[in-house]
């Protein structure tokens, strides 16, 4: 613990701001001290697509590391965020010598390949208001994302950017969802009041 406090560090990204650029080398392990971050590439027309968003708690790009290659996505902050870095050389030294680490790793994979098979599904088989349902639900992740709460700070055009729809299909979708009794649209966020029901939520 003494050696990972010592060798990792802080940077601030302001809202729009690029954590990592696709491309670049892998040179640490990522984690969302606050704020959001949204793990995207772009087309060669220019269209953006969005994998998935990582909010405050959680760790990822620990593929790329472990693949030692290039990073293979974009990932921007949504908003103004803090994001730790453990180097790469650290993040290896835990890996050999870490049991609960090397474990912890191991369900982090695994979690993250059911988030990303469950995304492919959602976009190819879901309509709006299902896949913005999906998507909130999809945060509250205890594996991958053990620090969010009931209240998840996300804007509307947060939401949209997620789950593929414009601002104004996410904010009907939010309507829909709310008049459901799903959740709840609060000042700086999105209060989640049915979890289960936004995971089975078909419209």
């Amino acid at each position: 613990m003494a050696r990972v406090e010592a060798e990792c560090y802080e940077q601030f990204v302001p809202r729009g701001g690029f954590v990592s650029r696709k491309g670049e080398p892998a040179e640490s392990w990522l984690g969302v001290i606050s704020g959001i971050v949204k793990i995207n590439n772009f087309s060669p027309t220019g269209k953006s697509v969005t994998f998935t968003g990582v909010p405050a708690g959680s760790w990822f790009g620990e593929g790329t590391l472990l693949k030692d290659e290039l990073r293979k996505y974009d990932c921007m902050a949504l908003r103004d965020s803090r994001i730790a870095h453990m180097p790469i050389s650290t993040f290896r030294w835990l890996l050999e010598t870490s049991l609960p680490f090397t474990r912890f790793l191991l369900m982090q994979l695994n979690e993250r390949l059911g988030q990303f098979i469950g995304l492919v599904e959602n976009d190819r088989l879901l309509d709006p208001d299902t896949r913005v349902a999906r998507c909130l639900a999809s945060l509250f992740n205890s594996q991958l994302y053990p620090g969010i709460e009931k209240l998840v700070q996300i804007s509307q055009e947060e939401v949209g950017l997620l789950s593929g729809a414009s601002r104004q299909r996410a904010n009907q979708a939010l309507q829909l969802l709310e008049k459901e009794g799903l959740l709840r649209v609060d000042y700086g966020g999105i209060r989640i009041l049915d979890l289960e029901g936004l995971r089975h939520f078909e419209a």
